[in-house]
């Protein structure tokens, strides 16, 4: 059975932890699906009717949505 950390493509399913474990990001499944339908989220493509999230993509995606370091709220 493949690891799921040896793909470079991931189902919706499996985007949440990715995003908990290497950003620290945590975000629900029907987020990601509501953002699908509405915009915001990562970017993705689609084998037939199932939706990939590439690797990459959700690190930009990630990475888009962090601020810049501060060392106070007043940097914000």
């Amino acid at each position: 059975m493949e690891n799921v950390d040896q793909r470079p493509r991931l189902r919706r399913k499996d985007v949440p932890e990715y995003l908990r474990t290497t950003h620290g990001i945590d975000i629900a499944y029907a987020t990601l699906q509501k953002m699908a339908s509405v915009g915001g989220g990562p970017s993705m493509q689609y084998n037939g009717r199932i939706p990939l999230y590439h690797k990459d993509d959700l690190d930009v995606w990630a990475n888009e949505r962090l601020s810049p370091t501060v060392r106070s709220t007043s940097e914000r």
